[in-house]
């Protein structure tokens, strides 16, 4: 299957080694490239201890010519696949990066284009750490266990030649080989079991900690007006030395597969020379042969080692790719239970047409600007979830319901702004324009349309001013008028607002509505607010209870004909705006670090 948007196959999330198959089917000819290249490299090792045995038997004896041409023979012998070992080296790195850099490369293009696709379920499925920790901290993991594929293949190769080899020599020796290695394996075995149950603790206790540290300088301001960082740092520095205990414990596991990695095959060197030596002292086997046992011996301990790497690297890789496809298989609505449901094959209307929501018994017409009102702002907020696909329901648009719509389809069309959503950090200009053109007449239109012109004229460079992450460097008011103008630069077919004047104060609520009003003349819109002055400028006011609507019409007609609805706008009213003095005052100000932090 591929991603339309991002023209990339959807990895197979059935399972950590389906994953792991078919990142190796993606990259198969580099794989089976680089498996016959560290093959032959291994082998031409295990070659050298041969050719130096011939060398001394055949090329060291009485001297005369056929014994000189045989010595220089087997050393022109022994020279060439030297230089062939180096060459199969050289294109082997090469290989192997490649095959590393493609695979980090599509687990974080398959990470990425997921949250993409997650979409607004994706804060209340993952955190922000455990989504960074596994798109960056295990994509390297995984590429890791697709460049041991080549190396574990070349180490059998390797033994099996040694073995073989050894056989010539002496069959007793060939069977200690035959033998001895599957018992290191069986040794080290228990050990990777025991690393991939740490390592999995550790790289979960790893992203929640990630999580947490993103979650402390997001709200590092409201927490000095609180008066909590001591409390909340606190409790980091006590996750933080949990965290580096079982570090520790991971360690400890790392440094006993190391030290086994080295001291098992060195072990096994000195059992077979032991046993060599005492053939050669009996005239079992030649000199030559002495030093050739040495040298399979010798040669065995690098497959042997890589064999164990690749062990550790797999399990290791086992947990990372475990923490990719989970992520992987989260659904807006849920987990799937199986791979990935197919894309709906509805299609939406062909042009604007009436959205409805029958759970609360919203409709919004095409072209009219509707308000919702409730004494609960989180009952008309989940209205517009509904109606612009970011929660399931029988919301339908134009008699189609969305949920049978793919989800691109709706987002190409429907926009649901709100006051959570992320500024990320660029220049003004960029920062409103969003994936649209960034005309600097278009950009100041839609500034001037949410009242947001006096955030350039207090920026020191106008359009082409850096805002940081979040709007770090602006006020409350200031970030929620600036999310505006890019909902309204956007111009989407739908817009769906949520308490888009709630920070600021009445003077510019009354500018901004009727610059709304403006700016979507002719088009879909839907504002969820209490707001008179907002509510006065809508065509269709829906008034909810209990999250279904209990009145429609427009504003004088519902304040005259039900209390309700007059109680709750008039205390709106009479309420002091949470942005009047601070946040109204911090507007007017130059935005600069010093004013608005």
């Amino acid at each position: 299957m591929v991603d339309s948007q991002l023209n990339l196959e959807i990895p197979d999330s059935r399972g950590p080694k389906r994953y792991l198959l078919w990142m190796t089917a993606r990259q198969r000819r580099r794989v089976a490239l680089d498996t016959v290249l560290v093959s032959g490299q291994m082998v031409g090792l295990a070659l050298m201890p041969y050719l130096l045995a011939r060398t001394i038997d055949d090329g060291l004896g009485d001297g005369d010519s056929a014994t000189s041409g045989a010595l220089l023979g087997w050393v022109a012998a022994l020279l060439g696949v030297g230089v062939l070992n180096a060459w199969l080296g050289v294109l082997r790195h090469r290989t192997m990066t490649r095959i590393r850099m493609d695979a980090i490369y599509r687990t974080v293009h398959a990470v990425v284009a997921h949250a993409m696709r997650l979409g607004a379920a994706l804060p209340r499925r993952v955190t922000v750490g455990e989504a960074v920790t596994i798109g960056f901290g295990d994509a390297g993991v995984i590429a890791t266990v697709l460049a041991v594929i080549g190396p574990a293949i070349g180490a059998v190769c390797a033994y099996a030649v040694v073995a073989g080899l050894m056989w010539t020599v002496s069959p007793p020796l060939a069977a200690v080989v035959l033998l001895c290695v599957p018992l290191l394996g069986a040794l080290v075995g228990p050990l990777l079991r025991r690393l991939q149950a740490v390592e999995a603790t550790y790289r979960e206790g790893q992203g929640a900690l990630a999580a947490r540290i993103g979650d402390l300088v997001g709200g590092l301001r409201v927490l000095n007006g609180l008066g909590g960082k001591a409390v909340f740092a606190s409790r980091y520095r006590e996750s933080s030395r949990a965290l580096r205990e079982e570090g520790y414990r991971v360690g400890a596991v790392t440094s006993w597969i190391g030290a086994l990695g080295v001291g098992l095959p060195t072990l096994f060197l000195a059992v077979v020379m032991w046993l060599a030596a005492r053939m050669a002292a009996q005239g079992d086997i030649t000199v030559g042969e002495l030093v050739a046992v040495y040298g399979y011996a010798a040669v065995l301990v690098v497959p042997v080692s890589s064999l164990i790497d690749v062990g550790h690297d797999y399990a290791r890789g086992l947990v990372a790719v475990g923490r990719v496809v989970r992520f992987l298989r989260l659904a807006p609505d849920g987990p799937a239970p199986a791979g990935r449901a197919e894309a709906p094959a509805a299609e939406p209307p062909a042009g604007p047409a009436v959205l409805h929501d029958p759970d609360s018994g919203v409709t919004l017409a095409p072209g009219a600007l509707t308000a919702l009102v409730s004494a609960r702002p989180a009952e008309s907020a989940a209205v517009v979830e509904r109606l612009g696909r970011f929660t399931g329901s029988a919301a339908t648009w134009g008699g189609v319901r969305l949920d049978a719509l793919a989800p691109e389809r709706v987002r190409a069309r429907i926009l649901l702004a709100d006051n959570e959503a992320d500024l990320f950090a660029g220049t003004l200009r960029d920062v409103v324009a969003g994936a649209r053109d960034a005309d600097p007449a278009a950009v100041s239109a839609a500034l001037a349309a949410a009242m947001a012109r006096d955030i350039v004229d207090a920026l020191p460079h106008g359009l082409d001013s850096r805002i940081e992450a979040q709007g770090r460097n602006l006020s409350g008011g200031q970030r929620q008028r600036l999310r505006l103008a890019r909902a309204l630069r956007a111009d989407p077919e739908v817009l769906l607002a949520v308490e888009p004047t709630s920070a600021v104060d009445a003077h510019t609520e009354a500018a901004l509505a009727d610059g709304l009003r403006a700016a979507r003349a002719g088009r879909t819109t839907a504002v969820t607010t209490s707001s008179p002055l907002l509510l006065d400028r809508a065509d269709t006011v829906h008034f909810l209870v209990a999250g279904r609507v209990v009145a429609t019409g427009d504003h004088r007609g519902l304040l005259a004909e039900h209390p309700d609805y007059r109680r709750l706008v008039a205390r709106e009213a009479d309420a002091p705006r949470e942005a009047d003095a601070p946040r109204d005052a911090a507007a007017q100000a130059p935005a600069t670090p010093e004013t608005v932090r």
